[in-house]
């Protein structure tokens, strides 16, 4: 392997070398500056426009490392008090500011021929958007909402369950969910969902004040109601609310009857009478769980070499976040859920954050969050932060991918080849199974925002319907009612990133046409993922596909036709 490069942030010219993000007093000269500048030439625009970009960077990698920090460690107060400070004093401040400058740079003489730029069409696109949609009356509304959205994390990292004596995070129980001992799994299962319903009624009562709020945003903004505006927000110009209907169609007519077959098969499998939920995790041949780590350092170091075998400069993006720190991967008391690629805009290494425990989703997470993180090297080098900053679309494109594309290199972790082909079929049955339930929330949020005055009665009826539209027929769910009514409510992006899901569904379709691309050709395959990844936000979403060789396209028969190859594959493991 070659030695690991120190990387340093980029020399300041806008900024001091050793300014630090203390209070809005500190940042506000800058933003004056840039208030009270004549654009009266291109170059002026041009150097006004990459000022400002090194102040957001400065700001958002501040705000990073508030949120990492608190997610890393959610007890300790002084983490909580640092974020807190950012979203209730400083956030609000700059979003007026920000408005401002959008105005200032829209008005500019020279931004018509700075849009005949490459990447530049785009990024004044979203600027255009972000003054259309920007009201005065939402800054309190959106610091009221990222205080809100705090509280899930608190409430889902302090749920814990004891089991055999020992406490156990609600992530490290549910590896517990894969023994073969049948009663352990029923036992398990009952003890982590009903950990989970004591908390049913605060996390419902959170939701609803969530919904009120983030409704009352759409409305001051002119919207018809929040999925229009977050539509608007999240820059999606390349697909309307009615192509997300079709996606669902789609996935309901050629993905859930695979769902079916699966479901049958593990039923026989298992020889059970009636396949139940604590039935899904367990291999059906009653073999033990796959182990595809003993701990975090053990997974780094595996996942570096299997980067390395993939390409040099993948491996290489890995070290360089090892000897920097910027991995947190076990799973600990105290500790958020979830998993998350962090982007360090001012220094361009992200940060890897997640819970790991042993298993083989734990060690296909390392490589998701791998990818968004090499998503992250390949962009450090454009010109403007917001070059960088791809719609989630593309993001996941990148990390879904490098899922698929990394299987080549698994018997790093997997010496034994049977474990090998078992971790590769659970990971590919995984996928199909990912597309339905990617429909299920998908398809909630737009009915929970469509009806945005509804009863918590219509909330979990509602749920049950879309829930069975995109569920296999063959799970028993006798005596779970309750269970089954709350199941939402694990889903972190409902709380935090709302609207933020359909993506994984449309970059899973892209990732397997990616893997597809590389199965023919390896060399070809992955210089254009690479190319793709390299566009940033230069070019639309549309146009960065097509640069990996793929579509964007999420039709019934493009759907069927990946779930053709992938059948294909796992055909082929045996």
């Amino acid at each position: 392997m070659e030695p690991v490069a120190k990387i340093e942030r980029p020399k300041r010219k806008f900024l001091p070398e050793n300014f630090s993000v203390t209070d809005w007093t500190n940042l506000k000269p800058y933003f004056d500056n840039l208030l009270a500048r004549d654009l009266n030439s291109l170059a002026a625009l041009r150097q006004w426009l990459h000022d400002r970009s090194e102040l957001e960077s400065v700001i958002s990698e501040d705000l990073a490392w508030r949120y990492i920090n608190m997610t890393r460690y959610t007890e300790n107060q002084e983490y909580s008090k640092r974020y807190e400070d950012f979203v209730v004093n400083i956030q609000p401040q700059i979003a007026p500011v920000s408005d401002q400058l959008n105005k200032k740079a829209a008005a500019s003489a020279f931004l018509a021929t700075l849009e005949k730029e490459a990447g530049f069409d785009i990024m004044i696109r979203s600027l255009k958007k972000d003054i259309e949609i920007f009201r005065e009356e939402n800054i309190p509304l959106y610091t009221e909402i990222t205080t809100e959205q705090q509280k899930y994390a608190q409430i889902s990292g302090a749920m814990t369950v004891e089991i055999d004596g020992q406490e156990k995070t609600l992530q490290q129980a549910s590896v517990l969910l894969m023994s073969t001992d049948r009663k352990k799994r029923e036992e398990v299962y009952h003890k982590i969902t009903n950990r989970r319903l004591k908390d049913k009624s605060e996390l419902d009562d959170l939701f609803t004040r969530l919904i009120k709020l983030r409704d009352k945003v759409a409305t001051n903004a002119g919207f018809k109601n929040f999925r229009d505006y977050m539509f608007k927000s999240l820059g999606r110009f390349d697909y309307t609310p009615q192509d997300c209907f079709n996606f669902h169609q789609s996935i309901q007519s050629g993905v859930v009857p695979i769902l079916n077959d699966f479901a049958r098969e593990r039923k026989q499998a298992l020889k059970v009478d009636a396949l139940r939920p604590w039935d899904k995790a367990v291999d059906p041949e009653g073999k033990d769980p796959l182990k595809a780590f003993s701990d975090g350092q053990e997974l780094t170091n595996k996942t570096i070499e299997c980067f390395y075998k993939l390409d040099p400069y993948l491996g290489q993006c890995l070290s360089i976040m090892k000897e920097m720190g910027h991995l947190d991967l076990e799973s600990r008391k105290g500790k958020a859920p979830g998993g998350y690629n962090y982007p360090l805009s001012e220094i361009g290494v992200p940060f890897i954050f997640m819970n790991a425990t042993s298993t083989l989703r734990d060690m296909v997470t390392i490589m998701h969050e791998g990818g968004h993180a090499i998503h992250n090297f390949l962009t450090r080098e454009l010109e403007l932060n917001d070059f960088k900053s791809t719609p989630s679309e593309v993001a996941e494109l990148a990390s879904m991918s490098m899922e698929l594309i990394s299987m080549d290199h698994w018997d790093i972790f997997f010496t034994n080849p049977d474990d090998l082909k078992r971790a590769k079929r659970e990971h590919l049955e995984d996928l199909i199974e990912t597309l339905p339930w990617v429909a299920t929330i998908d398809k909630y949020q737009h009915w929970l925002y469509e009806n945005p005055g509804h009863s918590l009665e219509e909330r979990r009826q509602n749920w049950n319907w879309i829930f069975d539209e995109f569920s296999d027929s063959v799970t028993n769910w006798s005596g779970l009612q309750e269970a089954k009514d709350y199941l939402w409510q694990k889903q972190l992006h409902l709380y935090e990133v709302p609207f933020y899901y359909i993506e994984y569904g449309m970059a899973q379709l892209g990732a397997i046409a990616v893997w597809r691309n590389y199965r023919a050709d390896k060399q070809k395959g992955l210089q254009g993922y690479m190319n793709a990844l390299k566009l940033g936000y230069m070019k639309s979403i549309p146009e960065v596909y097509q640069a990996a060789n793929i579509k964007f396209d999420f039709s019934r028969n493009y759907i069927q036709e990946l779930m053709d190859f992938v059948k294909k594959e796992l055909a082929a493991i045996g």
